[in-house]
């Protein structure tokens, strides 16, 4: 069953690559959403899709920056269907 993840990551998280090295990983995943920075320094990443390839996704993006996250928030609901493939939101 399909899902939408919303999750906002706290701390050294903006101008070192964080919303491109998320598409990359995205890629080839089936997943939607976005990826998009917060005016208050914060990442916010919306994925939808499986439980696993979301998981495997946050996995990914812990194991690559790790010593920069200081928090992790992330809420699960039903999936909307409103995205057509990932990207990055400004």
């Amino acid at each position: 069953m399909a899902q939408r993840r919303t999750v906002l990551f706290s701390g050294e998280v903006q101008g070192v690559g964080f919303r491109a090295t998320t598409c990359r990983f995205v890629a080839g995943r089936p997943l939607t959403g976005y990826v998009r920075n917060l005016p208050d320094g914060r990442v916010e990443l919306v994925a939808e899709g499986e439980a696993n390839p979301i998981n495997q996704l946050l996995d990914d993006l812990q194991t690559h920056f790790g010593a920069m996250i200081d928090e992790v928030a992330s809420t699960t609901s039903p999936a909307s269907d409103e995205f057509v493939g990932f990207g990055i939101r400004r």
